[in-house]
């Protein structure tokens, strides 16, 4: 008899491969990959300031989350990049990372 992983074991997968990419999120990170946007998943019926964005690089991807979102905004949502997610301060991090390649503007707050 084979055991199929739960969901719990799923989970549990889930947040140590997103554990590893917040530990180290700059490493082998490419900013002009194509990205992909999400917004939170709010449980109140509120209208989102943004919904699911694709980008053609990573980068602006990461520049309009930053840039351009009120930073409770930033709560929750979360871009993917190269099947590999990463969170609200892991977007920040890739902003403030040395390796960025677009020009930072001040950020909204």
């Amino acid at each position: 008899m084979t055991s199929t992983p739960d969901a719990h074991s799923r989970a549990n997968a889930k947040s140590a491969s997103t554990a590893a990419a917040r530990a180290q999120p700059s490493r082998a990170f490419d900013y002009t990959a194509a990205a992909e946007l999400f917004p939170t998943r709010r449980r109140l019926p509120r209208r989102e300031p943004f919904g699911y964005k694709r980008f053609a690089k990573a980068a602006q991807a990461i520049r309009f989350a930053i840039e351009e979102l009120p930073s409770e905004c930033l709560v929750g949502a979360f871009l993917e990049v190269d099947e590999q997610r990463y969170g609200g301060e892991d977007i920040r991090r890739l902003y403030e990372n040395a390796e960025y390649p677009l020009t930072r503007r001040r950020a909204r707050s």
